[in-house]
């Protein structure tokens, strides 16, 4: 057994900056009003982590690449079946991956509508100019009824379990998402975690940002 690079630092930023991001969207959306402002920066925030991520799943580190964790078919039964396999206690389990890559998807389907939403009040998405107008309200809708609700849900079922790991398994993985090492078998894959890969996603987060903000500079 020896201590084995998990989670890079990238992947490590990545997962604590979009949590803080997503309670501030929580907060500044409550609050409304002059929140708002914030409200949409950190929106654009959320929408530069994702872009992140998705090449992150391709080039970071081992435990990070979707191609580490996203279960077949086959596989997500045999899970389900009670047949586990050494390396779903590295990263993530299938159902675990499922659940990432859900919580994934409705943040960037949350962000992607909150651009084209209008409250008629204060607070409207840059995108609103650019689309048709009959998709102003299904994007509202959407965006303060629908994938708010499914968000919330991921984000409980996210936190219970790794409350149930902690308390009912002996298993922290809070801990290896802050500091990346867990204590496993030597023969374990390790993730890359040089100066040079975290180089590679700084570069990789500005192109991102850069990206987010061509966005809106054709919006505008």
């Amino acid at each position: 057994m020896k201590k084995v690079r998990v989670w890079d630092l990238p992947t490590r930023l990545f997962h604590w900056s979009l949590a803080a991001c997503v309670i501030g969207l929580v907060i500044t959306a409550n609050v409304g009003g002059d929140a708002m402002v914030w409200h949409f920066r950190l929106g654009y925030c959320v929408l530069t982590l994702l872009l992140f991520r998705l090449v992150w799943g391709f080039i970071g580190g081992y435990w990070s690449r979707f191609g580490s964790f996203v279960p077949s078919p086959s596989a997500l039964v045999r899970y389900l079946k009670g047949n586990t396999d050494p390396h779903h206690s590295v990263g993530h389990n299938p159902l675990g991956a499922l659940s990432v890559l859900a919580l994934l998807f409705f943040c960037f389907a949350q962000a992607a509508v909150g651009l084209m939403s209008d409250d008629e009040i204060a607070a409207t998405g840059p995108l609103v100019s650019k689309i048709p107008g009959a998709w102003v309200p299904v994007a509202t809708y959407i965006h303060t009824e629908v994938t708010k609700l499914v968000l919330v849900v991921l984000v409980f079922l996210h936190v219970a379990a790794i409350l149930w790991y902690q308390f009912k398994k002996g298993n922290n993985l809070v801990t290896p998402m802050i500091v990346g090492d867990k204590v496993l078998p030597e023969s374990t894959a390790v993730s890359q975690d040089t100066l040079a890969s975290r180089a590679v996603a700084a570069v990789v987060i500005l192109l991102c940002a850069g990206a987010v903000n061509a966005m809106l500079r054709w919006a505008a």
